[in-house]
């Protein structure tokens, strides 16, 4: 009699232990699946356009001539061309690529989309010289355009433009650094575990 109570007691308790087993998977999968989901809300949230935009000004003469009989006749065509320009430096983090390692808990950034530079000059010309001979066409509107954006794609390599617009971009991907580490995950890029911000901007290739 008392090894059937005894027996009884063992079944009752493995039966117990196996229910607080499957009870713990249970919730442990469903904070998993928790945990997954927010970072990937949070990466849907951060997964925005990302627009930094400036102004820039430029004074450009523009001189032509066409010489005849030996270059000892020319006819010369000038202008003075005052240049306002608004630029814009976009990252499309829509395009973002990334992966999500559930069972390392790790979320990987394969790769970051590159800076979309788009310049916008309005062009007024003044002091206009030109001749039947040698005037204004089509062709010289061109080059003055391709010159003028020219000039002003250097301006915005010298300028804090670029930098404003990756400090944006660090900005936003720390969001999901800071998520990361709050909930005991990793985030890694090019094969790094990034750590902090600084990692992060030291790191990125743009």
């Amino acid at each position: 009699m008392l090894r059937r109570i005894l027996i009884g007691i063992v079944i009752i308790v493995g039966i117990v232990l196996a229910f607080k087993y499957c009870e713990f998977k249970k919730d442990d999968t469903s904070s998993l699946d928790y945990n997954t989901n927010l970072i990937q809300q949070q990466i849907v949230n951060v997964g925005k356009l990302i627009v930094t935009e400036g102004h820039f000004s430029e004074v450009v003469t523009y001189k032509n001539s066409n010489k005849y009989l030996l270059d000892m006749i020319s006819f010369e065509k000038k202008a003075l061309i005052v240049v306002n320009a608004n630029v814009t430096v976009a990252y499309d983090l829509h395009k973002m690529k990334y992966e999500i390692d559930e069972k390392n808990k790790v979320i990987k950034i394969v790769s970051i989309p590159k800076e979309e530079i788009t310049i916008n000059p309005d062009i007024q010309y003044y002091n206009v010289e030109q001749s039947q001979l040698n005037a204004f066409t089509g062709d010289d509107y061109n080059k003055i355009n391709k010159s003028v954006k020219a000039n002003l794609a250097k301006k915005i390599e010298k300028s804090s433009l670029k930098t404003n617009a990756q400090n944006r971009l660090i900005s936003e991907l720390s969001k999901i650094l800071i998520l990361t580490n709050t909930m005991g995950w990793k985030l890694q890029y090019d094969g790094k575990t990034i750590q902090n911000e600084t990692e992060l901007s030291n790191d990125l290739k743009l």
